[in-house]
């Protein structure tokens, strides 16, 4: 009998709020996050409009503020994210065998401080040419050696580690646009296979800094649209013209069934697939055949042991750029046949911008919120259908969706990378349990 992940505690922070009950009003109300940039003083830039974490630190999960003032944004949210999932599951440390406790995440680079960086360059020689013998002294009088230690993509799975005392798998994965997606697959994998009862997984990062949002731009990936920022995200409309930088974090518990039985612990749902592919072509450009993003849709579909037409709601990438919207429902359309055209598709980023390596995270949140409530979330800005996306976006108001059982969430990043989940609803008694059992 193969071992199955299942999902008893989650754990979000995002621009429309840090309780899953705040961010699933926001989404089904249709109300967009985005707004003016307030992090950094943007003035200069050609993009001012982020969707940021607002309002929000970590003393809301009982954490010292001051404890965590060297940490990136991004380690401050998963952390925040990992202790509310934590309480969600209601796990007893006491119950459980540390060494069969594991954490897997997708965390991004972060972002050392622009103006300390800046002031350490500033007084070189050579400021266009710099090396060894340029900066030492002022990168050693500003650089902070506790903030230093900080800036590694793997500090939040540590953090979370001690703080959980979970001594089991511990690894972060950086892919792009899908690490967390990964993340997530693959500790529901470690679970398959025995290595651990218990995984902390899921993701966080926020490239809202002079330099995330350059780099943006640069790529010519973000929008410059004009007017209401919460109008500029506008995934599978003709008008799109990029994405908004988002930021936040979800994680969850991902525990082995059997396990959560013996402590009768509530399930959100069950990890049932998990797809991975490359489009082996472009570091910025999705292949234009959409094969990666197909492929890695079939195996999650067949790794969930499903037929394509079980598949009852999909949280699209859907970023807003042109490319990824154009290329991601051709792919849909490979993948599920004639039954894309019947499926409801939303994007999440509509609202919440685009929180790069967190977006699969977040996004898988949003699954289980609506495997729960059985709602549809909208797809919001859409107004001008494109011939080239041709399929259901739920454009605007969110649907109830009674038969919703099994949803497919899909992550595509730079550098090629794809990734799709599909997440279940659990029931001993259907027919979807007994052959997964078999």
């Amino acid at each position: 009998m193969q071992r199955r992940a299942v999902i008893t505690g989650v754990g979000c922070v995002t621009p429309l709020g840090a309780t899953t009950d705040a961010v699933w009003h926001g989404l089904t109300a249709g109300r967009s996050a985005v707004g003016r940039l307030t992090l950094f003083d943007a003035d200069k830039f050609p993009v001012k409009i982020a969707a940021e974490v607002r309002n929000w630190d970590i003393g809301d999960v009982g954490e010292d503020v001051r404890h965590w003032k060297h940490s990136p944004r991004q380690t401050v949210f998963a952390v925040g994210a990992a202790l509310k999932a934590m309480r969600d599951s209601a796990l007893d440390e006491r119950r459980i065998d540390p060494t069969r406790f594991g954490v897997y995440l997708g965390c991004g680079e972060p972002f050392e401080d622009f103006f300390q960086f800046a002031d350490s360059v500033q007084g070189t020689r050579h400021p266009s040419v710099l090396n060894q013998d340029d900066s030492p002294d002022g990168a050693l009088r500003l650089f902070d050696p506790d903030a230093e230690r900080e800036y590694e993509p793997n500090a939040a799975a540590s953090h979370i580690a001690g703080l959980c005392n979970a001594q089991g798998p511990n690894a972060n994965c950086i892919a792009a646009c899908v690490s967390s997606s990964q993340a997530i697959g693959n500790a529901a994998r470690t679970i398959r296979r025995g290595d651990a009862d218990l995984m902390l997984c899921g993701g966080a990062h926020s490239t809202i800094h002079p330099f995330g949002l350059t780099g943006f731009q640069r790529l010519s990936a973000l929008s410059t649209r004009d007017g209401d920022p919460s109008a500029a995200v506008r995934p599978f409309d003709r008008e799109r013209d990029g994405f908004v930088v988002g930021e936040g974090a979800a994680v969850f518990i991902l525990e082995e069934l059997e396990h959560a039985r013996r402590r009768n612990a509530h399930v959100w749902g069950e990890v049932t697939g998990f797809g991975s592919s490359q489009d082996a072509f472009r570091v910025t450009d999705t292949h234009p055949d959409g094969r990666g993003t197909t492929t890695s849709i079939l195996r999650a579909i067949r790794d969930a042991r499903l037929n394509v037409d079980d598949i009852d709601y999909i949280n699209a990438h859907g970023t807003g750029t042109v490319l990824n919207d154009k290329i991601e429902t051709l792919a849909i359309k490979q993948a599920l046949g004639s039954h894309a055209y019947d499926v409801p598709i939303s994007s999440s980023k509509s609202m919440l911008g685009h929180a790069t390596t967190a977006c699969g995270a977040i996004e898988l949140a949003v699954c289980l919120m609506t495997l729960r409530w059985r709602v549809v979330p909208p797809t919001i800005n859409y107004s001008t259908p494109d011939p080239d996306c041709d399929l259901d976006y739920t454009p605007n108001v969110a649907r109830e969706s009674k038969n919703c059982r099994h949803v497919l969430s899909n992550s595509i990043g730079f550098g090629g990378q794809n990734a799709a989940l599909v997440v279940s609803r659990f029931d001993e008694a259907s027919s979807f349990a007994i052959r997964r059992a078999a």
